[in-house]
């Protein structure tokens, strides 16, 4: 993505949840969307953090809308409904922080210890039960790869913790694109 991609989309997330917020009345944000790679059909998630505290974070790890509709939806979706916070507040608009990570295809991997961390985030799949770290969450925890995937597996898809290891689970690796910004409510 280019700079302009990057700031229509966070213009995108910025003016959905404030209008989601504060109850003004949206006809899917008044953005016009001119770029190719905006309109393509990719997994997106939308972070939020006030004061480097995480207030949400939502996200599809693929999609069958384009990518400036998803972002507009997980946007919203991370400021009220997700269910380990509660909502956001107006008050809290003016000290929003706002990551949004485009997701690459996922790609299946037969050995879970040829990831590398910090550049590919997981998603792992036994059954019905699914879990997903981004990239940057290896970062953020300082955890081997050993511990990333354990922790995916036990936090995220509530299941074992060394599931990982075993042949019923798949692993899939992704890459993403991180463009991120302070919210700013005058533009």
């Amino acid at each position: 993505m280019d700079e302009k991609d990057k700031k229509v989309l966070l213009s995108i997330a910025r003016e959905s949840i404030e209008s989601a917020i504060t109850d003004t009345p949206n006809e899917q944000v008044q953005i016009e969307i001119t770029s190719p790679g905006l309109k393509e059909k990719s997994g997106a998630f939308v972070t939020l953090r006030t004061h480097k505290r995480l207030r949400g974070c939502i996200g599809r790890m693929v999609s069958d809308i384009p990518l400036h509709k998803l972002v507009s939806e997980m946007a919203v979706s991370a400021a009220k409904e997700d269910t380990r916070f509660s909502q956001i507040k107006s008050s809290e608009l003016e000290d929003l922080e706002i990551d949004i990570s485009v997701l690459s295809p996922l790609q299946k991997i037969d050995d879970p210890l040829n990831l590398e961390l910090g550049t590919h985030g997981i998603y792992i799949k036994k059954g019905h039960s699914t879990g997903c770290f981004l990239p940057q969450v290896a970062t953020e925890t300082g955890w081997t790869k050993e511990e990333f995937l354990s922790q995916c597996c036990s936090m995220k898809a509530k299941i074992s913790p060394d599931a990982w290891k075993k042949k019923n689970v798949d692993i899939y690796i992704f890459t993403s694109e991180m463009v991120s910004e302070k919210f700013n409510k005058n533009g």
